[in-house]
């Protein structure tokens, strides 16, 4: 299921909402900082891969995870970017699979 739509929303990509998640992890890994900024991006991630792995998958629910994943690493980037996380990289992966 490479793109799903509900209604009036935009295509979602969720096939590639699910690679990022997944490398999203592996790079969450290396964070070796506990603030809470860092736990909140990791609570986010999770949340994102709950919705990809739900049954019922909403194409708005996913919208709705990268939005919180970006919103996060927007206000972490100079955290996670010490600890070799690409968050740049990552922004702009969630920016090309919403359309922005």
């Amino acid at each position: 299921m490479a793109t799903q739509q509900d209604g009036n929303r935009g295509n979602v990509d969720v096939d590639a909402a699910a690679r990022l998640v997944t490398a999203l992890e592996e790079d969450l890994k290396k964070l070796s900082g506990s603030s809470e900024d860092i736990q909140r991006l990791r609570d986010e991630v999770q949340t994102l891969k709950n919705v990809l792995n739900s049954p019922v998958r909403r194409s708005h629910w996913v919208e709705e995870g990268l939005r919180g994943v970006r919103d996060v690493f927007e206000r972490v980037t100079d955290e996670v970017v010490a600890d070799g996380v690409k968050a740049g990289q990552y922004i702009a992966e969630i920016g090309r699979i919403l359309g922005l």
